[in-house]
């Protein structure tokens, strides 16, 4: 892939409909604080490019747990990782952009929200099982746009209806319902609510947290989740990959404009609704008694958009529904096939691994819609914080994990795995008293314990990745240092490093040698996706999607034929036995070289991107 569709990607897989919803919602409550996590994202999307993804290509790893027990060696700390990051998949991503999309789709049609999100999977089911990792790649591009043009238009009418900018930094410190609890701040705009750093202590979002506490888990999104990091990998080469990291962080100013300020407006337009602050009403308005702010987009897009336009903007919160879900199930299905299920079935053939990966994210949506209602009760009716506070209690202790495996060589696999173990489990106890404890109401008193009344959650990040550190550092430093087959070509510092000729080839490689040697026996041919040597000599596993493999059958029935096609099995003609040679766009990415003037343009790109992010932090601060 050139640096454009790996762009587009990128971008379209972060911005789904709960960056719709949600995003838009927190700005109709609580002003532009939350776009904070989009500016942190611009940083950590462009470190993924410069510092995190030369060590994953050097490596040759296909996905992130197969890169920890690369550099750590065992087998606890990748089934530890693979197992989290399904969990984290089901919390912050699918539930979420199921539940975002289904509201927008129960408003703007009057569904059951129920009814709306099968029909939204089913379409989206459609062609993720159909294709694999290169159908989703392009779709997100062609998304891409669907999504800004719809939305950018949207923002047009948004502010020719409010009457331009100075209406709206006038008008939103005014938008208060007329029905509201009294004696009590419910329904009253924040007065800090066009700044992002914000009061340490009393407010929502305390600047100490957003500087360092937000970074840790962004760290972890955008540097070592699959979901991102396996864009990057199908790039054409390094500079390509590094191109469209840039793509993707000049990408995320937009939002800003586009999603967060059009809440903020639907707020001032229709205020009664947007920021009810009486329970009955709420329920009677959205059916959430906590709050109906998450209606603000779909309100503006049922309101002041024209027929044609009402629909073009259904389509862009559908494809920002499915350019996320099919990302999601995409790497959520190579997860765990190549990850786990090849744990215990080391054996097992390429049909046999497509069945179960197919099947397995038939129970993920099944679990994320039984999530669902936790979703909506939760953070006082603002989605976009649901989604953050969630990761900061399991995403640090991973951040830190990937942190110092790539960028310290003394780390070894029991600091690794006590670090990240110790981590969760702090994480997870922190996450429970959330939802045994909700925060009340705005007219009601906080009795919650003090862990979760003083310790805001971006600080509890901090306290996190603090902890996490700490037993990683003293555990390895206290236990043997790692051997030089966990260090070589896996961090910063040993990227360039040569290549042994009888480097060990790790366990899903063997049984994928195993299995051409069993299916050869039954006159079937399983061709693998990686191939241990690049054209250059250095090792690399080229990149290939578990769905998109390649499987002989000698005779077949039509319906079976039909079959093979639909879950992207291809037949193979008799007595084609060759060797597949792999595409010579995968074998570029196993090298480090840059074409010297390329290399120049992208990283003056480079100083560009970062002056214009420092800009508009300090502009909003």
């Amino acid at each position: 892939m050139t640096w454009w569709p790996v762009g587009a990607s990128l971008f379209a897989s972060n911005i789904g409909s709960g960056h719709f919803i949600g995003l838009a919602g927190s700005g109709a409550a609580a002003g532009i604080g939350a776009i904070a996590y989009e500016w942190n994202g611009m940083l950590m999307v462009l470190l993924l490019g410069w510092l995190f993804l030369p060590i994953y290509i050097a490596s040759g790893v296909t996905t992130m747990p197969e890169y920890l027990q690369r550099r750590f060696g065992g087998r606890r700390t990748q089934l530890f990782i693979a197992v989290l990051s399904l969990f984290i998949y089901i919390f912050t991503k699918i539930s979420v952009d199921m539940y975002a999309g289904a509201v927008f789709i129960q408003l703007a049609l009057q569904w059951n929200i129920y009814l709306a999100v099968v029909l939204l999977l089913s379409v989206t089911a459609l062609y993720t099982v159909a294709g694999g990792l290169a159908a989703v790649i392009y779709t997100d591009a062609a998304q891409t746009a669907i999504m800004l043009a719809g939305s950018l238009t949207l923002m047009g009418f948004s502010f020719a209806e409010v009457g331009g900018w100075n209406a709206l930094m006038e008008g939103y410190g005014n938008a208060i319902p007329s029905i509201r609890v009294p004696n009590s701040t419910c329904g009253i705009p924040r007065d800090d609510a066009f700044h992002i750093f914000r009061d340490p202590v009393n407010s929502d979002l305390p600047w100490p947290g957003v500087i360092i506490g937000m970074s840790v888990p962004s760290m972890w999104y955008w540097c070592s989740d699959q979901v991102i990091v396996q864009r990057s990998l199908a790039a054409k080469n390094l500079t390509h990959a590094k191109g469209g990291s840039l793509l993707a962080a000049y990408i995320k100013i937009l939002p800003f404009f586009a999603i967060m300020l059009p809440g903020m407006i639907s707020r001032i337009l229709y205020t009664d609704d947007v920021a009810c602050a009486d329970p009955e009403l709420c329920k009677q308005i959205c059916g959430n008694p906590v709050g109906c702010s998450d209606t603000a987009y779909p309100r503006l897009v049922m309101e002041l958009l024209p027929a044609g336009l009402r629909g073009l903007m259904m389509a862009v919160m559908i494809a920002a529904l499915m350019s996320s879900l099919t990302s999601i199930f995409n790497s959520a299905s190579t997860i765990f096939t190549m990850d786990l299920w090849k744990s215990f079935r080391s054996r097992a053939s390429e049909w046999e691994l497509m069945i179960v990966g197919r099947v397995f994210v038939l129970v993920l949506v099944v679990v994320s819609v039984m999530w669902i209602p936790v979703v909506q009760a939760s953070q006082g009716g603002q989605l976009f914080i649901y989604i953050q506070s969630i990761s900061t209690y399991l995403q640090p202790p991973v951040s830190i994990i990937f942190l110092m495996g790539c960028f310290w060589k003394r780390t070894n696999e029991k600091g690794a795995f006590w670090g990240l173990a110790l981590g969760l489990l702090v994480g997870c106890i922190r996450m429970l008293l959330d939802f045994i404890y909700p925060a009340p109401l705005c007219y009601e008193e906080d009795d919650r314990p003090e862990v979760l009344k003083y310790v805001h959650y971006l600080y509890f990040s901090v306290l996190l990745s603090f902890i996490t550190l700490v037993v990683v550092v003293v555990v390895s430093l206290a236990t043997e240092e790692p051997k030089p087959e966990q260090i070589r070509r896996l961090t910063w510092f040993t990227r360039f490093d040569p290549v042994e000729p009888k480097e060990e080839v790790f366990s899903v490689e063997q049984s994928m040698k195993a299995l051409e040697e069993i299916t050869s026996q039954t006159n079937e041919m399983g061709v693998t996706g990686r191939e241990r040597e690049g054209s250059n000599g250095k090792a690399c596993q080229h990149r290939k999607d578990s769905s998109s493999s390649v499987s002989s059958v000698q005779s077949q029935s039509r319906l079976v034929s039909a079959l093979y096609w639909l879950c992207g099995m291809e037949r193979r003609k008799e007595g084609d036995n060759d060797p597949v040679t792999p595409p010579a766009p995968e074998q570029a990415i196993c090298s480090l070289e840059e074409k010297p003037r390329h290399r120049l343009i992208v990283n003056v790109n480079l100083i560009i991107c970062l002056s214009v992010t420092a800009f508009i932090i300090g502009y909003w601060g």
